[in-house]
């Protein structure tokens, strides 16, 4: 089961990860919210221990960050 988290708005959002190529050949893990749990982009996770939650208050857009 995936990460959820409603914004302020009520809209519910789900926490996915893929993992990409960078031009120089580098492997990253990307993190992104979709409004369904399922999604062919990406695999359903839960909420990574180093990571916190922000919220734009102007749209209700959710992103993660590192923990300080």
């Amino acid at each position: 089961m995936a990460y959820s988290h409603t914004n302020s708005k009520g809209i519910t959002y789900y926490l996915h990860k893929s993992e990409v190529t960078l031009r120089g050949g580098k492997p990253q893990t990307i993190y992104f919210f979709t409004k369904t749990e399922n999604n062919p982009k990406g695999t359903p996770v839960d909420l990574p221990e180093d990571r916190v939650v922000n919220e734009n208050p102007r749209n209700g857009f959710l992103t993660l960050s590192k923990k300080k």
